[in-house]
């Protein structure tokens, strides 16, 4: 694939962490991702989860502007999305899934509601829906996590797809 369709394809996945549509990821995308799952599951901002949560928001936040955002200004543009921090993970995934991990971790502890460690099928594609995907896409992409088909996706399948979704166009 050229480079220049891998940057389409990488740059449509910007809009995922542009919460607010405003044409940059900043700080606020981030907690606007925390506070829209913790509303998805009645979650309290102050509860343990909540403020689990936020701190991985702000942990992803840190670890993305350290490597996209080239300028400084504490905002990724599309351009620094694509030129920095997708053209220096995509031959690392496993770099993007650690930067991600602590709010992926958060997340699924806030959608396990049985505290077993993993969450269902319905309780990702609830926290796929809060972060902006359509019900049939969050369903379809939530039972695509499920790779050992047992209705439960824990972390390693979430980190794992996640960090393939954001760094390999396929």
């Amino acid at each position: 694939m050229a480079s220049t369709e891998y940057e389409r394809r990488i740059a449509a996945r910007f809009s995922t962490f542009d919460q607010d549509g405003n044409g940059y990821i900043d700080r606020e995308d981030f907690n606007a991702a925390a506070k829209a799952v913790l509303a998805a599951f009645g979650k309290a901002a102050r509860s343990d989860q909540g403020q689990a949560l936020y701190i991985g928001a702000e942990a992803f936040w840190q670890g993305m502007a350290g490597i996209a955002d080239r300028d400084g200004d504490q905002r990724i543009t599309r351009a620094e999305f694509v030129n920095g921090a997708v053209k220096r993970l995509h031959d690392n995934p496993d770099r993007f899934a650690e930067i991600a991990r602590p709010f992926l971790h958060a997340a699924l502890a806030v959608a396990d509601t049985d505290g077993d460690g993993a969450a269902t099928v319905e309780e990702t594609a609830r926290v796929l829906k809060a972060l902006g995907a359509t019900e049939e896409v969050a369903a379809f992409a939530a039972g695509a996590l499920d790779t050992d088909t047992d209705g439960r996706i824990g972390e390693t399948e979430i980190v794992t797809a996640f960090a393939r979704y954001f760094t390999v166009p396929e």
